[in-house]
């Protein structure tokens, strides 16, 4: 459903929800957050919340639950075995899904680290359009490689195609014919999110799948960005307009060998499953979750977020709340980018992405880390918690030498139903004082560095003084305000 503004000119997103509970937020004065950024290693991860206005770091666990949801959490069934919401939950995902088999973790990382353990041995290859941290971190850690796929343009930060998570299909078509003994599965990830959280197009996607079955290569989809992703198909693909999204659904899981995903995404609540159309499958990964996760009616999670697991996969169905994550993200890119500021364009799903490298004007190079330094310059400038999404976020090859992204991205996630259009306006205004003022960020350097997902944990600080000489501008520019 689309509204319409009788009197603006340029249309804004609108709020298909009412608010009924809110959280107190504080903004630390500028200089109070140097002081905290540096404390924090120049690594948004390590600030704590309560010293963070904005917090757009990512929208996994944060987004807003419904009524609905949190009502259902009131029901849960706490036995060990033979669990009402365990039940509930596989109901759910029959529906939603209509697989018959499911699997429960705690989040999307254990069942990648579920199905890495079944399916990897060194030497093998997993083919995908893009890889994700966590995936790429548990297929190396068992002697696997990551081989990625994307299409060329999806790696451009600027087109104007729709679906820039696209597999190439040239380029995988030839690397199963040289290379089809050492695939462990071929991962199609929805709504890439290191290159932008961008779509991939149904046909795509069935285009891959058919491909799978065909040479017998086990299929596997990453869907915790799938509720975006279903948007932009039926908004952008032709043909899927009017086709039911629980149609849409049913028609991938059908195709597809196995699916997984991290419902601290998709279904906005904790946990994780895999779920499958095959019995034999399901055979397989049966005996790691009780391994590594907990029994199979909780599989590590606890059971109030499975009963709101189950509500928010039914929500995923429905139009206008899918939606609400994509329109606010779409504002406050249209918004940048008449600011001048480079984006990732056109807009995808989990959140706005600057494009570091061009907003810095190539000054800072990879090694010094642009969009890392542009995270610290941000929550200076604002009060606003980013996620770099570049080369720290990459990890080094096997010879330690380092390994530099393709795309140095500063995402500002929106979780869904979380904020006001004036705090969204808030942030672009932000961004573009800080884009006015590019020439005074300067680069990072590593003082704790660790081996594993060092972007998580480890500490940067910053080359030179930099960070002051944005404090005083910010003052000169602002007084004494916040």
């Amino acid at each position: 459903m689309t509204v319409k503004f009788y009197k603006q000119d340029q249309q804004v997103p609108l709020e298909m929800h009412k608010v009924r509970i809110v959280q107190k937020l504080w903004l630390p004065p500028v200089e109070e957050r140097v002081r905290l950024i540096n404390e924090a290693g120049n690594n948004t991860f390590l600030l704590q919340n309560k010293d963070v206005f904005m917090d757009m770091l990512t929208d996994s666990g944060v987004n807003a639950m419904s009524d609905l949801q949190q009502s259902a959490m009131l029901r849960a069934d706490d036995a060990y075995a033979g669990s009402e919401t365990c039940n509930r939950l596989k109901e759910a995902l029959l529906d939603v899904f209509g697989t018959p088999y499911f699997l429960p973790a705690h989040q999307g990382r254990a069942c990648e680290n579920i199905l890495a353990e079944a399916y990897v041995k060194p030497g093998m290859i997993c083919p995908m359009n893009f890889h994700f941290t966590t995936a790429k971190a548990h297929i190396t850690r068992v002697g696997g490689e990551v081989v990625e796929l994307v299409t060329e343009k999806g790696l451009e930060p600027v087109n104007d195609m729709p679906f820039k998570g696209n597999f190439d299909i040239d380029r995988l078509k030839k690397l199963v014919a040289e290379r089809k003994q050492d695939i462990a599965f071929i991962r199609i990830e929805t709504g890439t999110n290191l290159i932008g959280g961008q779509p991939i197009s149904m046909s795509n996607m069935l285009e891959v799948l058919n491909l799978c079955r065909r040479e017998g290569i086990r299929s596997v989809i990453d869907a915790s960005l799938l509720q975006d992703n279903l948007y932009f198909i039926k908004t952008r693909e032709p043909g899927y307009r009017d086709v039911p999204i629980k149609d849409i659904m049913h028609q991938l899981a059908a195709a597809a060998d196995i699916i997984y995903f991290s419902s601290r995404k998709l279904g906005f609540s904790r946990g994780g499953a895999i779920i499958t159309m095959h019995e034999n499958i399901y055979r397989e990964l049966m005996e790691y979750v009780p391994l590594y996760e907990g029994f199979l009616t909780y599989g590590g999670m606890e059971v109030r977020s499975m009963e709101a697991m189950s509500q928010g996969l039914y929500e995923t169905l429905d139009m206008e709340i899918i939606s609400q994550g994509p329109i606010f993200i779409e504002a406050l890119v249209r918004e940048l980018v008449d600011y001048g500021v480079p984006m990732i364009e056109p807009a995808g799903g989990l959140g706005a992405h600057i494009n570091a490298t061009a907003f810095l004007e190539g000054r800072i190079p990879s090694c010094q880390y642009p969009a890392g330094a542009l995270a610290s310059a941000l929550y200076i400038a604002g009060g606003i918690r980013g996620m770099e999404r570049g080369s720290i976020s990459e990890q080094r090859e096997p010879d330690g030498t380092e390994r530099y992204a393709a795309l140095e991205l500063l995402r500002l996630a929106v979780p869904r139903r979380v904020f006001t259009l004036s705090q969204i306006k808030y942030c672009a205004d932000r961004v573009k004082w800080l884009y006015d003022n590019r020439e005074l960020i300067g680069g990072l350097s590593w003082v704790e560095e660790p081996k594993v997902l060092r972007f998580f944990f480890g500490r940067l600080a910053p080359i030179g003084n930099w960070q002051n000489d944005l404090v005083r501008k910010f003052r000169e520019d602002f007084g004494d305000s916040l």
